[in-house]
C-alpha cells in the first residue's frame, strides 16, 4: 500500500458523501425555506409545523433515491477494499 492511497480514498469518500447527501440536503433546504415563508406569512410559529414537513420530505427523498445512494456507497466500499488489498 503506497502513501497516496489513504489520501485518495479520503478525498473520494468526501466527494461521495457530498454527492449522496446533496439531494437530501437540497430537498430539506427547499422545504425549510417554503415552510419558513409560510410561517412568516401566517404568523404560526410552532416547531412541529417547521419540522414535520422537512422530516417527511427527507423520508420521501430517501425512499425515492435510497437505492441509488446505497448502490454508490456499496460500490465505493467494494472499490476501496479492492484497492487496499492491492488488486
Amino acid at each position: 500500500m503506497n502513501l497516496d492511497l489513504p489520501a485518495g480514498l479520503l478525498r473520494e469518500g468526501l466527494v461521495l458523501v457530498g454527492v449522496v447527501g446533496g439531494p437530501i440536503f437540497l430537498v430539506m433546504l427547499g422545504v425549510g425555506l417554503l415552510m419558513g415563508i409560510l410561517q412568516a406569512a401566517t404568523q404560526i410559529n410552532d416547531t412541529a409545523v417547521g419540522f414535520l414537513p422537512r422530516a417527511a420530505a427527507a423520508a420521501a427523498c430517501l425512499w425515492l433515491a435510497g437505492g441509488w445512494m446505497m448502490e454508490r456507497l456499496s460500490g465505493y466500499l467494494a472499490q476501496s477494499i479492492l484497492r487496499m488489498s492491492g488488486r
